[in-house]
């Protein structure tokens, strides 16, 4: 009986308790305008929360000077909000308070923990509840109120049929699809992508963007291709873009290059060990064009052509790739049964 009386006679004390409390907020004069700022981050979403769940306000106050907060004000842990003399449910279950003391203000970092203790057979307005903290300036006490947040509160189960439209509460917000994972592909596939094109720059490329992109029979190549657009080539094109060649030769090798020193090269520059019948081929066709114009070369009906597709393979090898040996092949092969 004793402990009856005891309990009755607490709740009663907490009731007064809370009465008075809000009594005095409504006594209690508002601050004026101007003297606090606040900055609320809310949860990330409205809906879907049940009975356990714990929902985090981070809210920042900056109270300038002379007033400063009543830290006694701030919320306690534990006090269950009523709303018209009902609990509603929503228990603050820990709060974390930093300040920070600047020239002319006060910023204080609140962060409020509130967990959900109620529950319903449908979805159920609720609403994480309004603060008030006081504020003094000069032994005069003034308060100022914290907004609410409204969310609501789904069912652990639901009751009977419920039909999709007649549950489009105004809390649920637009439905999300993940893109985490595509986006990740997109940039590998774009990567990729960057990469190909970098490598495709690398081979077909006529420029010196890139190292080893600018070596003599680069440098050549792009000469070549400006000679092999004359509407009709002659024996002066020829004549230049044999020398032209020669040039690339003679700087790779840093010395003069001869139908009889082409191992010389090879074993210097090992890349161009592939080009070693085309090459000889070259000489023969210089033989032809500079000295003995009755002699025979196997650079076919169309030397100028020639000459600029194995100006190509030659900018290949010295840029570390392996021309293709199957056409290279198939040429020599063609140039033969011609000669």
């Amino acid at each position: 009986m004793t402990k009856l009386i005891s309990t009755l006679f607490w709740l009663a004390l907490m009731a007064a308790s809370g009465m008075l409390h809000a009594e005095d907020e409504e006594i209690t004069p508002n601050v004026e305008d101007g003297v606090v700022s606040i900055r609320i981050t809310e949860p990330a979403r409205k809906v879907g929360y049940t009975v356990g769940d714990i929902l985090e306000r981070d809210i920042t106050l900056e109270i300038k000077h002379p007033y400063k907060l009543i830290e006694t004000s701030l919320p306690i842990v534990g006090y269950e909000k009523r709303y018209q003399g009902q609990k509603i449910g929503i228990d603050l279950s820990s709060i974390h308070h930093v300040k920070q003391e600047h020239d002319a203000s006060t910023t204080h970092h609140i962060k409020l923990a509130y967990q959900v203790f109620t529950n319903n057979v449908v979805a159920k307005h609720a609403a994480l509840p309004q603060e008030y903290v006081k504020l003094i300036k000069d032994g005069k006490v003034v308060k100022y109120r914290i907004p609410s947040w409204d969310f609501a509160i789904s069912p652990l189960s639901i009751f009977g049929a419920v039909k999709i439209e007649y549950d489009m509460s105004p809390f649920r917000g637009p439905l999300i699809l993940h893109s985490a994972k595509e986006q990740q592909r997109l940039y590998a596939f774009a990567a990729v992508l960057a990469v190909s094109l970098l490598g495709l720059l690398y081979i077909l490329g006529t420029r010196s963007w890139l190292p080893r992109m600018g070596r003599p029979f680069a440098r050549a190549y792009r000469d070549l291709r400006k000679l092999a657009k004359a509407p009709a080539p002659t024996a002066q094109t020829l004549q230049l873009a044999v020398s032209r060649l020669h040039k690339a030769f003679n700087t790779t090798a840093g010395q003069g290059v001869f139908a009889d020193n082409i191992d010389m090269l090879i074993a210097m520059k090992p890349g161009f060990a592939i080009l070693h019948d085309d090459i000889a081929v070259f000489f023969q066709l210089s033989r032809q064009v500079f000295f003995e114009p009755g002699a025979s070369h196997q650079a076919g009906n169309d030397p100028m052509q020639w000459l600029l597709q194995f100006c190509r393979r030659c900018r290949d090898c010295e840029r570390g790739l392996k021309p293709d040996t199957r056409k290279l092949a198939n040429d020599l092969a063609h140039n033969k049964v011609q000669a």
